[in-house]
Parts: structure tokens; C-alpha cells; sequence
């Protein structure tokens, strides 16, 4: 295997704290993106009353940023490949921190929606380059570690948004109602800027890469066609040329494999690493990644409408309400990479799934009993144990994906494994349309409108723990223990990457 770092030299302490700093800022970047995503839906019905929104373009507020995301993190990893990840990186967060300011500036739905998706296609050329940064700049039996960190960063970041989109948009700063929620990514991000082009090393790809477009036009293309008429379907009462496109996105697909591989054989240089599928962790991880996705989409966008339009719920209130769950994600995340995975391997991960399904039954055993009168309180050990499930499944799941993964595939495989998840999550958000919207009778009287949002919300679980079984098969093919915990002590002690070559040295600081 070669490395892709530029001029190695021996590690030393300053440059040690140099690569950790670096970790901080990306971290800090995906924390962004976390945050970003879950600070949304808390302030749902705000941004609604304020512009005039229908439920529709709400969704599109969504699901649009989770679609241009998922077309575009394959082509945003590869091209930090090509063109180097540092680069890609400073781009995207500077990018993503302009369409922040539009959000934040948009002055009606359809200009949110826009900015959102411009937003969106911008985290897809940041976000890879996060998991690649850490690939290639710390060795494999670290990377354990590194990745526990990344698992306690999502349960952080799934904490923060919902309390701090709540508390925004109750203070209502100078009168700006929602705004605040996407302006406040400005400060952060120029300082992700400022402090990345100091810190951050660059790296690339070890040989000579071009950028495949015809494969980013069919990625792109196949996406929309699945995608786009599932969204919008229920607002157009399902039309036929809906399922034409559907099924014309997967012969989209086949077409890009077949071409994929011709790229292969050509000059090397293909959009989608293929033979990343041949490593079988890689390949049901991508599968489990893909449903995993479908259920986060459709749980939270649901939970928020749940609370705050059948529940009556104020924003504060309901972000307030899903502390427990964040914080479980958080201290589960950190513990099952660094204690429970190295012991139990793919056990962690099938419990995980479990568990979170034990969480889902009993808030639907809540929901039916308590109706309109669930306090927040009674909620707390349905999301605790949720929380607890996911974050076993979050982080070493990330781990197992990338443990045999080449390093010089890095980019692609990690924008391969963002694009799936997001992928599953617009699908899920796309299934909103049927399992909760589709179960609520607008025609009812006003009084009635609440009780239509708790059986929804009580249907949609339903489907959440079907996924949920769906995930807990599907990781009967991850191997019993990611190899970088089987072979990572050993690795450690001699001089090795855990994949049986040398670790890549601390490359040369640019800036």
C-alpha cells in the first residue's frame, strides 16, 4: 500500500498537538453539520408561521439540504483526492458558512429552500473530508479512539441542536424570530476557516486522479429521479410519471456501474471506487449504513412535528425534552468503541439495534396510553434508552466500515458512506409523506388536528422498529470484529498500521 502524505518526517510533540488541533477543527466542522441539520426541525413551526410555508416546502427545507448533500458527497470526496482534502475542507466551510447567511437572510420559503439546498451541496464537499483528514493522518490502532471521539461529537451535536434552535427561537433576537439559527454558524465557520488553513495538513491521493463527469452527472441524475418524485409525491397525489422516474433512477444506477467500471479499466480513474465493494466489511456496512439512515429520517422530522403541532408543545419545551436522548448518544457512543467493540465486536452493534428498538416500543406503549397529556418527564426513559441504542450503533459502526478500507481510497470510501446514510435519511424524510402525512386527515375538524398528529406519530414508530430489524439482520454480514481491534495492540507494539504495513508518519505541516 502506498500513503498519500507528502515529505514524511518523524513525529514529534509539536507536531503531535499540531494533528490534534487539526482533528478539533474538522470535528468542529461536522459538529456544525450536526447541528445545522437537528437545529432545524426545532424551529419547524416558527419558520412555518413567519413565511407562510406549506407542509410541502417545510419538507423541502429538509429534505432538500439532505438530497444535495447526498448527491454530492461522492464527488466532494473524490475531489478531495484529486485536488487535496485540506483544500476541499476550506472550501466547504467556507462555502457552507455563505449559504448559512442566505438561510439566515432568505426572505420567502422558496429562497430558504434554495439557500438550503446550496447549503447542502456545500457540507457535501466539507463533511468527506472530515473522516479522510483522519484516515490519513492517524495511524489504524488510533483510529479507534479518534472515532469514539467522532461518536461522542454526534451525541453532542444531537444535544445541541434541538436546545439551541429552542432557545434561538425563543429569544427571537432583534426581533429576527428563526434566523439566528443559521446565522450563528457564521462566527464558527470563519474561524474553521482561519484556523484550518493554519493547522490542517494537506494530502491527496498518491497517484495522478481525474475527476470523473460522466459519473457525477449519473450519481447526481440517479438521485434525483429516486428521490425527487418520493418527496413530492403526496403533494401531487402520486402521478404515474412519479414511478416512471423512480424506476428509471435505478436503470440510472446500472448504467453507472457498468460505466464505472469501463472507467476502470481505461485510466483508473473512476467517480465510485468499485472495488471497495469487494472488502466485505465495507460493503455491508454501506447496507447498513443505507437503512440506518431511512429510520433517522424518519424519526426525527416526525418527533418534532409529534411535540410541537400535536402536542402544543412551545420550542423550548421540546428541545428541552430531548436532552436524555442526546446524552445517552453521547456516553454510549464513547464507550462502545473504546471499551465494547474491542471485547464484543459486532455484538455492540446488533444489541445497539435492539435496544433502540426497545426505546421505540415503549414510547409507542406512551403515545397510546398517556395521548394528548405526555409529559416530558414520561418521555425521558423511552429516549434514554433510544439514545443509549443508537449510540452504540453510530460510532464503531464508522469503524467497522473503514477498518480495511485502502488509504488511498479514503476520500471516496468515506464520501461513499456519508452519501448512503444520506441517502436513507431523504429517503426517509421522503416516507414522512406516506407514514405520517399520509395518515392524517386534513379535513377533520381543528380540534381534532392534534389526535391526527399522535396517531401519525404512533404509526411512523411503527415503521422505525420494522426498519430496526431490517438493521439488526443486516449486521449478521459485518465481520465479527472490525480488524484494526483484532490486530490493533500488536500493531501498536510493532511499529505497524494494524493492516500489517508501516503507519503513515506525521506528514510534512503545510499551511
Amino acid at each position: 500500500m502506498t500513503f498519500s502524505d507528502p515529505a514524511p518526517v518523524p513525529p514529534t510533540s509539536a507536531g503531535d498537538r499540531r494533528r490534534w488541533f487539526a482533528l478539533a477543527i474538522v470535528m468542529t466542522a461536522a459538529f456544525m453539520d450536526l447541528v445545522d441539520v437537528t437545529i432545524v426541525n426545532i424551529a419547524i413551526p416558527s419558520m412555518k408561521q413567519e413565511t407562510g410555508a406549506t407542509f410541502g416546502q417545510i419538507q423541502w427545507i429538509t429534505a432538500g439540504y439532505a438530497l444535495a448533500f447526498a448527491a454530492g458527497l461522492i464527488t466532494g470526496g473524490r475531489l478531495g483526492d484529486i485536488h487535496g482534502r485540506k483544500r476541499m475542507f476550506l472550501i466547504g466551510i467556507g462555502g457552507f458558512t455563505l449559504a448559512s447567511a442566505l438561510c439566515g437572510f432568505a426572505v420567502n420559503p422558496e429562497m430558504l429552500v434554495a439557500s438550503r439546498i446550496l447549503q447542502g451541496g456545500m457540507a457535501a464537499m466539507m463533511v468527506p473530508q472530515v473522516l479522510s483528514i483522519v484516515h490519513a493522518t492517524f495511524p489504524a490502532h488510533e483510529r479507534g479512539k479518534v472515532f469514539g471521539l467522532f461518536g461522542m461529537v454526534v451525541g453532542l451535536g444531537a444535544v445541541s441542536g434541538p436546545l439551541l434552535g429552542a432557545l434561538l427561537t425563543e429569544w427571537n433576537l432583534f426581533g429576527l424570530e428563526w434566523r439566528p439559527i443559521f446565522l450563528i454558524n457564521l462566527p464558527v465557520g470563519i474561524a474553521g476557516l482561519v484556523l484550518g488553513l493554519k493547522f490542517i495538513s494537506e494530502s491527496k491521493a498518491p497517484k495522478a486522479l481525474k475527476l470523473d463527469l460522466v459519473g457525477v452527472v449519473l450519481v447526481t441524475l440517479g438521485l434525483l429521479m429516486v428521490l425527487y418524485p418520493l418527496i413530492r409525491g403526496r403533494e401531487l397525489d402520486w402521478p404515474l410519471w412519479g414511478y416512471v422516474m423512480m424506476a428509471g433512477g435505478i436503470v440510472v444506477f446500472g448504467a453507472l456501474v457498468a460505466y464505472e467500471k469501463w472507467k476502470t479499466a481505461k485510466d483508473g480513474s473512476p467517480l465510485v471506487e468499485l472495488s471497495l465493494f469487494k472488502v466485505k466489511s465495507f460493503a455491508a456496512g454501506i447496507a447498513v449504513q443505507t437503512v440506518f439512515g431511512i429510520s433517522l429520517g424518519i424519526f426525527f422530522l416526525v418527533w418534532t412535528l409529534y411535540m410541537q403541532f400535536g402536542l402544543g408543545w412551545t420550542p423550548l419545551k421540546a428541545g428541552v425534552t430531548g436532552v436524555p436522548f442526546s446524552i445517552a448518544v453521547s456516553v454510549a457512543a464513547g464507550l462502545s468503541v473504546q471499551k465494547l467493540v474491542p471485547r464484543f465486536g459486532r455484538k455492540v452493534l446488533q444489541g445497539g439495534a435492539l435496544v433502540m428498538a426497545t426505546g421505540v416500543l415503549l414510547y409507542i406503549w406512551e403515545a397510546n396510553r398517556y395521548g394528548a397529556d405526555l409529559a416530558p418527564w414520561q418521555m425521558a426513559l423511552p429516549l434514554t434508552v433510544m439514545g443509549a441504542g443508537m449510540g452504540l450503533i453510530v460510532a464503531p459502526l464508522t469503524d467497522a466500515v473503514l477498518s480495511d478500507v485502502p488509504q488511498e481510497h479514503s476520500g471516496s470510501a468515506s464520501g461513499l458512506i456519508n452519501t448512503v446514510q444520506q441517502m436513507g435519511n431523504a429517503l426517509g424524510l421522503g416516507l414522512v409523506s406516506v407514514v405520517f402525512f399520509g395518515v392524517i386527515d386534513e379535513k377533520v375538524e381543528r380540534s381534532r388536528m392534534p389526535a391526527e398528529f399522535i396517531d401519525a406519530f404512533q404509526n411512523s414508530l411503527w415503521w422505525v422498529v420494522g426498519v430496526l430489524a431490517v438493521i439488526f439482520l443486516l449486521m449478521f454480514a459485518l465481520p465479527a470484529k472490525p480488524r484494526q481491534h483484532v490486530e490493533g495492540a500488536d500493531a501498536a507494539a510493532d511499529g505497524t498500521d494494524g493492516l500489517g504495513e508501516l503507519p503513515e508518519r506525521e506528514p510534512a505541516l503545510t499551511s
